[in-house]
């Protein structure tokens, strides 16, 4: 078992050393993007399916409520944790709707939509980006493997150069981690 362990760690070290290596401007542009949109009254909308619709309602606790510091409250929404929306949208109009029907409801030019899937080819999150681009919205996926068809869909992509989905999903939360901690600073000098 301890071998088992030592692997699975090491492995994970090694992603996020690769993520280290290539994704650092990407990770940037991202925490940039959310802080000029929080800075011209913009909000943050999030989201993804399965743990990373769990990652998305985690940023958005994050950032509406604190991460390390006292501050202010930031405008942060998880479009994932609606059930009333996302069965009523789900049935009415198909899953892959779910997402990008509360874009077109909560978004507005000036906003951030944060899309999460960890193959990058998730539909319905395809789907959110496309709706958030088209009326006006700064979109960032954050992904697995190669970045699939989303990493197309978005102004910035964070890519995570792994198969794995554990391994995608840790490094996930750590880019989540980093970007709240960038954006909570700026705020709290």
């Amino acid at each position: 078992m301890k071998d088992t362990i030592k692997g699975l760690i090491e492995d994970s070290i090694k992603t996020k050393e690769r993520l280290l290596g290539t994704e650092l401007g990407a990770i940037e542009k991202a925490a940039l993007a959310i802080i000029e949109s929080f800075n011209s009254g913009g909000k943050l909308l999030v989201f993804g399916n399965g743990g990373s619709a769990a990652d998305s309602q985690h940023m958005a606790a994050e950032l509406v409520g604190r991460f390390k510091r006292e501050r202010k409250a930031f405008p942060a929404i998880a479009l994932t944790t609606d059930t009333s929306i996302i069965t009523a949208m789900a049935n009415d109009y198909g899953f892959e709707s779910i997402f990008a029907r509360q874009v077109e409801a909560l978004g507005k030019k000036g906003d951030i939509a944060l899309a999460i899937s960890t193959s990058g080819n998730s539909k319905n999150v395809i789907a959110g980006a496309k709706k958030a681009k088209s009326i006006g919205l700064k979109t960032i996926a954050l992904a697995g493997g190669d970045g699939g068809m989303l990493k197309n869909e978005c102004d910035i992509s964070v890519i995570v150069d792994s198969k794995d989905t554990a391994r995608i999903q840790e490094s996930h939360a750590m880019v989540i981690h980093v970007i709240c901690e960038l954006v909570e600073k700026q705020f709290s000098k």
